[in-house]
Formats: structure tokens, C-alpha cells, sequence
């Protein structure tokens, strides 16, 4: 919950192992009282569009830990969901699990434009669920050969949607950027800030 807000303020979950999601909620002075990662299939449908997808999934997630909590009969409170999906025209790109997958994003995404697009999804302490799209746009350097096999070296775009981490070594590829810079790390800050206080959780009330 919010730093220093009273014990009878709602309960906090985030649906999301992401450490890089909590070190941005930290940023707004919020640490989750309870982090549930929802196991959900994250492939993308036939013909499924970047910004559904990335919709889909945060709203899929935010209503599969509503479920669990509920069958554990837990306290009710805001259940915060996030999924985010980098897309190179309307081609998604993968999560990158190998050093080749890494290598193949970011051949696509030299000297191109890109969006990062992050789907949020709140449930609220009454059950109402809200949603909506952060998109923000990146355009990389042309990339040589060398500073590709640097990248790799480093590992950072392992597990990372696109093969790259902007809080990373990757910022040095960044020749642009339209929107948001802590979308494109996993979580709009705005969009997350706006969402929460306009659904009754005051974050700036006095005593948080």
C-alpha cells in the first residue's frame, strides 16, 4: 500500500512477478501488499492486433487473480495488472528467451521506428474492472554487427519482450522517444497514477 497510509487502507495486489514493475509502483511511494503472478498463455491470437493483445492479456491477468483471491477469500481491495507488447508495425515481437532470439529483434529493429504498448488493468475494491492502453514510440539507431554481439554479451534482452531492456545498455540505441519512458520499462507511471486515483485510491491524500 501507499507508504505511511493507515492499516484500514484497501489491500494492494499487484498480478505480477515483473521486478521491474515494482520498482516503478515504488517510484509512486506504493509497495503491493500482496504480488500474484497469474500463469496465463501470452501467445498472441490469429490475426490479433498489438494493442488487443496487450489489453487482453492485462485484463486476463487482473481477472484470474480476482478469482483466485476470491477463492481464498481474501480482503477485497485494487488488483493491478499489467502486460506490455512491442510491436514493429503490426508484427509482434517475442518475449526472447535465446541470444538468437535477442539477435533476430534486434536486426528488425535497427534503424526502425517501434511502439511499446502496455495494457492496464485495475480491479477495484467493489469488483468493477477498468482498463486501457499506454503506447509510446522508439526508433533505434542503425545497429552494426558489433554493437548487436555487445548487446548480447550483456544478457539483458533475455526474458524481455522485444530482446531489449531500455533501463539497459539499450537506451544507448535509443535515437527517439515519443511517450512514455517507463511504458516502454514495463509500466506507465502517468497512465498507472491517473488509473488508480481516479478509481479511490488517493495516493497524494495527506498521510500517504
Amino acid at each position: 500500500m501507499a507508504a505511511g497510509s493507515p492499516s484500514s487502507a484497501p489491500v494492494f495486489v499487484l498480478a505480477s512477478a515483473s521486478p521491474r514493475r515494482r520498482e516503478l509502483l515504488a517510484r509512486l511511494g506504493l509497495t503491493p501488499d500482496r504480488i500474484v503472478a497469474a500463469d496465463l498463455d501470452e501467445q498472441p491470437r490469429p490475426g490479433e492486433a498489438p494493442q488487443a493483445l496487450a489489453l487482453r492479456l492485462a485484463t486476463d491477468k487482473a481477472s484470474a487473480v480476482q478469482a483466485r483471491l476470491a477463492a481464498e477469500a481474501a480482503p477485497r481491495g485494487y488488483i493491478l495488472a499489467a502486460d506490455t507488447v512491442v510491436a514493429c508495425g503490426n508484427r509482434i515481437l517475442p518475449k526472447a528467451e535465446t541470444e538468437t532470439e535477442v539477435r533476430d529483434c534486434l536486426r528488425l529493429l535497427s534503424g526502425r521506428r517501434h511502439r511499446v504498448l502496455t495494457g492496464l488493468a485495475l480491479v477495484r475494491p467493489d469488483g468493477a474492472l477498468r482498463s486501457r492502453v499506454a503506447v509510446s514510440t522508439v526508433t533505434f539507431k542503425r545497429l552494426t554487427a558489433a554493437e548487436v554481439d555487445w548487446y548480447l554479451r550483456s544478457q539483458e534482452g533475455l526474458g524481455k519482450a522485444g530482446g531489449y531492456a531500455i533501463q539497459g545498455r539499450a537506451e544507448a540505441f535509443v535515437r527517439a522517444l515519443s511517450g512514455s519512458h517507463s511504458n516502454v520499462v514495463g509500466l506507465p507511471l502517468h497512465e498507472t497514477w491517473q488509473m488508480l486515483a481516479g478509481n479511490g485510491l488517493d495516493l497524494a491524500a495527506p498521510g500517504r
